[in-house]
């Protein structure tokens, strides 16, 4: 019961993270490099749409579990501390969650364009075969 408890406090730490680097983004003090890096882990955390639908076995979740942590970890090494401790500060008091519905379309974009290959190289495939 201890094991729950402890992942759900890193779940409830890394969600505050994940809200800390949404605010760093709109930060003047945060250098581009970072606040572009930012955007596109807050992005995909803030997606209603994730790059692998948590339906598919054990990879449904691991783009939780390992793409977003590792993004939060990275992107702090690029933000002054002071900047990130004032915004994990705000974060906690953060009411509403944003929904990023432009990562969403690129996800979706992403699917489609892959969709879209694998129907092309089957055609070609299968009509070369004939």
């Amino acid at each position: 019961m201890r094991a729950i408890e402890a992942w759900k406090q890193q779940a409830r730490r890394l969600k505050v993270e994940v809200y800390a680097l949404y605010l760093a983004c709109k930060d003047p003090r945060v250098p581009w490099h970072a606040r572009l890096f930012a955007a596109c882990v807050v992005g995909y955390a803030f997606s209603p749409i994730d790059l692998i639908p948590d339906p598919i076995p054990i990879l449904g979740y691991l783009d939780d579990l390992v793409l977003i942590p590792l993004g939060v970890l990275l992107v702090r090494r690029m933000i002054p501390d002071t900047v990130l401790t004032e915004c994990r500060e705000r974060a906690i008091h953060l009411d509403q969650k944003p929904t990023n519905w432009v990562a969403a379309a690129v996800i979706i974009a992403v699917w489609i364009l892959l969709a879209a290959t694998v129907t092309y190289w089957l055609i070609r495939h299968f009509r070369g075969s004939n």
